[in-house]
């Protein structure tokens, strides 16, 4: 447990080698959800990784106001880790809410950055009238899982169309996402939503340009929403390429943790 800015995080270190990654998890998961994934890097002794539980998600604090969840907030968090840590210079990894925070914190901090993996994320939502009617549905899902609880919640997330392809996976690995799932709180499921939701934070479609750091933009073809928005990224970006993993959906560490070791090790190694 790490004390920042008045909070409790979760903080795990693995290995000793010199290239650092700190790897930012989506919502309802936590950081430990990439270590199937990484155990297939190719060069997996060249890396130090970094994990983190959100606040509100795993074993961080769970604060009773959504505004310590905002998006300031935690990329602030992110980087007194960092410091916490002696990390002067990293590459991130993200996943959906993750890759929001990611890409924030890239905008935000550019002199801690060497390389960006975004994985099924957007820079947020363009359009005012757009980011509103999201802050609606957000309130509502958030309203929701007051009255209905974590169990209702978690059976209704497992099988919106997003996580579809998820039913493909072993009973065992389903299993396993349901229980880690179940465990998170409502407080912080809810406070996520309202605080960090892709509603609530600032739109970054006109900081895409303004990112130095090479890029790495992944979404699974059965996921279109997210490779039409990661083929659209990657035309406002400086030095960004975009890979559609196949066999993919939305969460392609889960689904297809071999091909996203390799690609992503490739990525960080060169």
């Amino acid at each position: 447990m790490m004390e920042v800015n008045g909070v409790s995080y979760y903080v795990r270190t693995c290995g000793d080698g010199p290239k650092k990654v700190l790897l930012l998890h989506g919502f309802t998961g936590i950081g430990e959800n990439f270590h199937d994934a990484i155990s297939m890097f190719e060069d997996y002794g060249n890396f130090t990784f970094i994990f983190l539980d959100f606040l509100g998600h795993g074993k961080s604090s769970i604060p009773s106001s959504s505004i310590r969840y905002s998006m300031e907030h935690t990329i602030r968090d992110v980087k007194t880790i960092l410091d916490k840590l002696m990390i002067k210079k990293l590459s991130i990894i993200g996943y959906s809410m993750g890759g929001r925070v990611g890409l924030s914190f890239a905008a935000a901090y550019p002199e801690y950055m060497e390389k960006l993996v975004l994985e099924s994320a957007s820079p947020g939502i363009k359009l005012t009238n757009e980011q509103q009617e999201r802050v609606k549905a957000d309130t509502l899902l958030a309203e929701r899982i007051r009255h209905e609880g974590v169990q209702a919640f978690v059976d209704y997330w497992s099988a919106i169309p997003l996580f579809e392809t998820q039913r493909y996976l072993p009973k065992e690995k389903q299993q396993m996402i349901y229980e880690q799932r179940m465990k998170n709180s409502p407080i912080g499921l809810v406070n996520s939503l309202l605080g960090l939701g892709t509603g609530a934070q600032p739109s970054n479609w006109d900081r895409l340009k303004t990112l130095e750091a090479k890029t790495l933009l992944l979404a699974g073809e059965l996921d279109e929403k997210f490779v039409q928005i990661a083929q659209e990224m990657t035309k406002h970006m400086k030095n960004a390429e975009f890979v559609k993993i196949s066999g993919a959906g939305h969460a392609i560490h889960v689904e297809q943790p071999r091909k996203f070791g390799k690609i992503v090790s490739e990525f960080l190694s060169n």
